[in-house]
């Protein structure tokens, strides 16, 4: 895939950020329960695709960052991986 394809792509994806080689969004719960729950389904997707996100869970907040480390930037993983993260929402 070209970097334009790429791009487009990020730039379709709702409400996530490119920052330094990462996609970041961030999401808010009523709860640390329903943080807590949000971020196991992300475990259980991540696992499948072997493309595991970094996630940082504050009460009720998470912050997602997706990045390729083979590659030291985003990939077509990374945005595969937001819209199904999108997808639980």
């Amino acid at each position: 895939m070209i970097m334009e394809d790429l791009e487009k792509e990020i730039k379709d994806l709702k409400e996530w950020k490119k920052i330094n080689k990462k996609l970041e969004k961030k999401f808010k719960f009523k709860d640390f329960v329903e943080a807590f729950g949000f971020v196991t389904r992300i475990a259980l997707i991540a696992e499948k695709m072997n493309h595991h996100p970094d996630i940082k869970i504050i009460y009720n907040n998470v912050d997602i960052e997706l990045t390729t480390h083979d590659i030291d930037g985003i990939s077509m993983n990374d945005v595969a991986l937001a819209r199904k993260i999108d997808e639980l929402v």
